[in-house]
């Protein structure tokens, strides 16, 4: 069993790090517009520092990220030449809906992504299309707490549905919201959710969960009844946990921490929430508000494929105080001695992509996707922009490899594998230019100050003969 010969090989992006055009044609102001880079990001993802206009002091480098907003048609031309089958992009809400209680999209902003999508397929590529990642407008966690409130899921739904009705026969891949289970870990990012004093953090933060899972079912439904053609998938933030020790307790905190994540994923695959969730909000005493009609909501519309994205393994304890962290990762680890780690902590572990595409489809008995994998590095560019990242190749070609051994080996169906960062863009979690994933580099650094120039890798022609040979040749 090989990689099937429509393989969609491609690269993966989003609005909020790429697009820029803050404020124009139109769009309103959204969630990420606002994390600063500095010491107060992490406060701000969290929930833990309230900030919903732009501050003197910050740099917000969201504002104009790599402004493909107008270099869209030279990005496209350059996936082009790398032969993309698929290109992963987030729409942005608050250029679709600016306040996002609108009755009536902002026609500019649907026009912009209109525009987009008959260029991608001018070049046959699949645009795979992701309708929230990590994006609120400001105006519904201003008037409405953001997805801490039940009225939501209607926002979503309505925009959900506008954007699924205006490109049929443009799109027919949906992801509904990106990296769900992040909702867990910055609510700001995640749900819009700025916390109150008193707040009781767990249950609002799965109270948010429980309505982006009913949205997510709704847009799922709406998709399936717009156009039978529309295939839609959830996006997990992954990575298997691994046991730092033998010992049963630290086996059993793998588990547990597995399931953080694959609670949101079980919802959206299964249909139902999973006893485990329902144990758990009984034993900690959240009181999750359902309506009468939610659970048929979620029964009715499982996802048809899962994503992820996968950019190492975590290893955990019972107790983690014993043991040296990890560093970088959002994600609480233990440090793995037995893994190599980048430039910013994160542990880097070909494999564990293997064991995690074997785990989700023993799991769901679904088509899995890869959407997100890559290495971020700082790059030195010569004077032409040209950077020799053979530090990328080697990384991804060894996680092209073990995801080759899933199929081939174990039998998993997977539908395609999208490299994040296929041009350089925002790092979502520190903000910095100079983590880089790119096959293209940009000229543009941490203080938001260069040329916008693209230049293309060695990682740029390494890439297009992986493609062209479907993998074959790496």
């Amino acid at each position: 069993m090989t990689l099937d010969k429509n393989f969609l090989w491609g690269g993966a992006t989003a609005a909020n790090q790429a697009e820029g055009g803050v404020l124009e044609g139109g769009r309103g102001l959204s969630n990420v517009d606002l994390l600063p880079t500095g010491p107060d990001r992490k406060k701000v993802a969290a929930g833990e520092l309230e900030m919903l206009e732009w501050k003197e002091g910050y740099y917000y480098p969201a504002k104009v990220a790599i402004d493909m907003y107008q270099h869209y048609m030279e990005d496209i031309q350059l996936f082009a030449e790398m032969g993309f089958k698929v290109y992963r992009m987030s729409l942005s809400w608050s250029r679709i809906f600016p306040n996002g209680d609108e009755e009536e999209p902002n026609e500019a902003g649907l026009l912009f992504y209109e525009t987009i999508f008959k260029e991608l397929r001018k070049h046959t590529i699949e645009p795979l299309v992701t309708i929230a990642h990590f994006d609120v407008p400001v105006h519904l966690i201003k008037e409405y707490g953001g997805w801490r409130n039940r009225r939501l899921v209607d926002f979503y739904a309505h925009y959900a549905e506008t954007v699924i009705k205006r490109y049929k026969g443009l799109v027919k891949y949906w992801l509904t919201i990106n990296e769900i289970n992040i909702l867990l870990h910055q609510p700001f990012v995640g749900g819009g959710i700025v916390f109150k004093e008193g707040d009781n953090k767990q249950e609002i933060k799965y109270q948010a969960a429980h309505h982006q899972l009913v949205a997510s079912a709704l847009a799922t439904k709406i998709a399936h009844e717009v156009d039978h053609e529309n295939k839609v998938g959830c996006m997990l933030a992954g990575g298997s946990h691994y046991p730092y020790t033998c010992r049963p307790e630290d086996y059993q905190e793998a588990i547990n921490r597995d399931r953080e994540g694959y609670f949101f994923i079980d919802v959206q695959a299964r249909g139902k929430y999973p006893n485990y969730a329902l144990k758990k909000f009984e034993r900690e005493g959240l009181t999750i508000q359902m309506e009468s009609g939610d659970k048929d909501i979620l029964a009715a519309s499982p996802v048809d494929f899962v994503t992820f994205s996968y950019y190492c393994s975590r290893t955990v304890s019972a107790n983690p105080e014993d043991y040296a962290q990890a560093t970088g990762n959002l994600f609480p680890s233990i440090k793995n001695d037995y893994l190599p780690s980048t430039e910013w902590g994160w542990q880097i572990d070909p494999l564990g992509l293997r064991n995690s595409l074997n785990q989700l489809y023993d799991r769901y008995q679904k088509p899995l996707f890869i959407v997100e994998n890559g290495l971020g590095a700082v790059d030195s560019p010569d004077k032409n922009g040209y950077v020799e990242d053979d530090y990328r190749i080697d990384y991804l070609k060894k996680h092209i490899q073990s995801f080759k051994d899933a199929v081939e080996i174990d039998g998993v169906e997977l539908l395609g594998y999208t490299t994040w960062g296929c041009i350089d863009l925002v790092a979502a979690s520190t903000g910095q230019m100079s983590k880089r994933y790119g096959f293209i580099y940009v000229d543009r650094d941490d203080e938001g100050k260069g040329t916008l120039k693209r230049s293309k890798k060695k990682s740029f022609d390494w890439y297009k003969k992986v493609i062209a040979s479907n993998g074959d040749s790496l």
